[in-house]
């Protein structure tokens, strides 16, 4: 866990009703044919992202990042991070991980293709995922289709997460509500508590 102190909420999160935020791709040097369009949207999704990695944290619930490899496949999350950074990358360093955040490698689109997360979330106790980060129509949308086919209650904030135009994400978005049964609202009109308060009702 991103933290060990005790809070109220965790007394039901030991029967597998936790949430974790999933953070996709955000470890990023925008090297990429299509960056140029995709990073100034990103940097604004970071705002959002790095506050609900805080609210995380301070609730003691866990933090995951979920980013490719680009291709470098005897690279570490270390690595990753710290080339990211090299570049003098805004969006990186807003919402960069922590100690006590996990980080897995995807090799493709989807974060549960080819990694341990699909192992890792039942460890946790994790029955619902709000996901974040790039790219909405990509590997956002990948990564929601694998978890709604494995019953994980969604959230995908529509400010913390940005696509390479509106168009593309406003798509990408609406096949997750209606296919999916992801919550889309902004993090703007929503809070954590609320989202989590409805799934009971």
């Amino acid at each position: 866990m991103a933290s060990k102190d005790k809070q109220p909420s965790e007394t039901s999160l030991e029967s597998g009703d936790r949430a974790a935020l999933l953070i996709l791709d955000m470890v990023n040097c925008f090297d990429f044919e299509g960056a140029e369009a995709l990073k100034p949207r990103a940097l604004e999704a970071a705002g959002r992202i790095n506050q609900l990695h805080q609210e995380f944290r301070t609730h003691g619930w866990p933090v995951i990042y979920v980013n490719d490899n680009f291709g470098e496949w005897h690279s570490e999350a270390s690595r990753l991070v710290e080339r990211a950074l090299e570049q003098d990358n805004l969006v990186t360093d807003l919402v960069k991980p922590e100690q006590g955040d996990f980080f897995i490698i995807k090799p493709q689109f989807s974060g549960f293709y080819a990694t341990n997360l699909p192992v890792l979330l039942p460890k946790l106790g994790v029955s619902k995922l709000v996901l974040c980060g790039i790219a909405t129509d990509i590997c956002v949308l990948f990564t929601a289709a694998d978890a709604h086919m494995r019953d994980y209650a969604l959230w995908v904030p529509k400010d913390a997460v940005a696509a390479e135009s509106d168009e593309r994400g406003i798509w990408a978005l609406e096949i997750m509500a209606s296919s999916m049964g992801a919550d889309t609202a902004a993090t703007s009109q929503k809070s954590i508590s609320e989202w989590l308060a409805g799934l009971t009702k």
